[in-house]
């Protein structure tokens, strides 16, 4: 069975899915290991770990295909959802992404209607008109045909186009073939469940890390409202910084190591180096 194939199975059942945020091999590792059968390849934690900075569109489709090979590697058989960010140009380009992760083995993958390039300043996230929008999300549906590849369709227009045109967005998204709808940035819970409604009983997904200017449910409220799927951006990203913070700090103190360290044995264990030399033993030479 595929990947989309296994997240489609999976969404088809009861409860709601979580998709930890994973960048790179290590996070896909450690998500595989605590359980979560899927992840969500989040553009802001890539940002992060590639640039130490924030996530203004600076990155390049090749920066995170990459990223996309070390999830992989990590964790093959994880369910990974893609960010696919505005497709990395027009109609044609989101073509090329979306057939590009397909054949990569992503589950899914998410395609927004943000204006590109980026106006020179990290407020607001202008969009596409809407017809330019829906001409992208049918070249994305129509491109993971070929691999089955299911495709998330997110609007950022809610801040700056209002309610009304974000809702007509999501059915024209939903009109086209997208597997998963996305509001960005919703106000409040009757946005939330109208966005939900517009879905026309397709998944709507949500992000559930706080801190943004946006309605941010708990799990257990975000089912209530109809959300079927959901991340945490910074659940994972958050704790890493401050580690990597202690970790400095105990060195100027002139200590080894950070209270919260890892013993060196668990370390290792969890690195892999047992299973590597249970590996190797099969092509050592006896002789």
């Amino acid at each position: 069975m595929t990947p989309p194939e296994r997240l489609r199975n999976l969404l088809a059942e009861p409860g709601f899915v979580v998709m930890p945020a994973v960048w790179d091999g290590l996070t896909a590792k450690l998500t595989a290991k605590a359980g979560f059968e899927t992840a969500f390849l989040s553009g802001s934690c890539i940002a992060a770990s590639r640039l130490g900075g924030p996530d203004l569109d600076l990155l390049s489709v090749s920066e995170f295909q990459d990223s996309f090979r070390q999830v992989r590697e990590g964790a093959p058989d994880l369910l990974v959802l893609a960010d696919g960010d505005h497709g990395f140009g027009n109609a044609m380009n989101v073509q090329r992404t979306v057939r590009a992760y397909g054949r990569a083995g992503a589950a899914a993958i998410l395609i927004e209607d943000k204006v590109t390039p980026r106006a020179l300043t990290a407020a607001g996230k202008p969009s596409l008109p809407r017809d330019e929008a829906r001409m992208k999300i049918r070249a994305a549906v129509e491109a993971a045909k070929d691999s089955g590849i299911l495709i998330l369709a997110r609007t950022d227009c809610r801040p700056t186009l209002g309610i009304d045109e974000a809702l007509a967005r999501i059915e024209a998204f939903a009109e086209e073939g997208a597997d998963i709808l996305f509001l960005d940035s919703p106000a409040d819970e009757d946005e939330i469940r109208r966005a939900v409604g517009a879905a026309a009983g397709r998944p709507s997904f949500v992000v559930l890390s706080p801190g943004a200017p946006r309605a941010t449910p708990t799990r257990e409220r975000a089912a209530e409202l109809g959300f079927k799927i959901g991340t945490y951006p910074t659940a994972m990203l958050s704790p890493v910084v401050g580690a990597i913070e202690a970790g400095l700090a105990a060195l100027n103190a002139g200590q080894a190591e950070a209270a919260s360290a890892l013993e060196p044995a668990v370390l290792r264990e969890t690195l892999g180096y047992g299973d590597y030399e249970n590996q190797a033993r099969r092509f050592t030479s006896s002789g």
